[in-house]
């Protein structure tokens, strides 16, 4: 806006200055400074009207990584505690997940050690199992008496004995410490996705406003001209307006 101004003046003295010149002369004063700036002095249009932002890249950006729809909105100062929140959230995630990993090797080891186990063919199930009962005769035996054959556990395969229920419940404790540690991801999961929505909800929010408030700016329109009236020396025409 400075520079329009700024040019404008200068055309203005221009215009004072060269009175005793022609309107050819004038009009090469005109070209020679609308060169010299790189201002489109025609009598095309100079509208300052930013473009519409669009609300699916909004609610896009906003779950690829939540804060940047509020950033396309040209609005980051409340989305900057989504990008917080969604590098703490994947902190704890990552560092749960390697607590839960870590007790699962330290439970498998030990079942390894202490019940006799072997590590081939043995499901999530099994490692559960193996640590409420002392034995696989103590976990056959009960099956039997709840007529549940078909859950019994070929003992050549599936054997375990924990020799005493000290080795069992050590084992039992790390086992829920894996296991908790693990359903406890899936909560952070939930307040990733979360946060993911409310920030698109606020970024859709924000692209509304910013697209309200380009609507109520003003567009300007300048131009400059030849007038070549019939029978009447030519002359030099500014139009300057401004639309609300």
């Amino acid at each position: 806006m400075k520079k329009l101004i700024f040019l404008i003046l200068a055309l203005i003295s221009v215009s004072f200055s060269q009175s005793s010149k022609n309107i050819l002369e004038l009009e090469e004063e005109i070209k020679s400074i609308r060169d010299n700036y790189n201002y489109p002095f025609t009598s095309d249009t100079l509208i300052q009207n930013p473009a519409k932002k669009k609300t699916g890249l909004a609610i896009l950006y906003s779950f690829l990584l939540p804060g940047m729809g509020e950033l396309y909105a040209e609005s980051y100062s409340s989305g900057q505690y989504f990008t917080i929140a969604e590098g703490a959230l994947w902190g704890i995630f990552i560092g749960m997940n390697s607590y839960g990993n870590w007790q699962k090797d330290r439970y498998k080891s030990f079942a390894l050690s202490k019940a006799g186990i072997t590590s081939d063919g043995k499901d999530e199930e099994y490692f559960g199992t193996i640590s409420q009962y002392i034995s696989i005769e103590e976990y056959n035996n009960e099956k039997a008496l709840e007529r549940n054959f078909d859950e019994m556990y070929n003992p050549q395969k599936l054997y375990w004995n924990w020799g005493n229920q000290e080795n069992r419940e050590q084992y039992r404790s790390m086992w829920l410490s894996s296991e908790q540690t693990f359903n406890d991801v899936r909560f952070i999961v939930g307040a990733m996705i979360i946060n993911r929505i409310a920030s698109a909800i606020n970024a859709v929010r924000l692209v509304a406003a910013y697209n309200k408030r380009i609507n109520s700016e003003v567009s300007w329109n300048f131009s400059i001209g030849i007038s070549k009236p019939v029978n009447l020396p030519q002359s030099l025409t500014f139009n300057f307006q401004k639309s609300f």
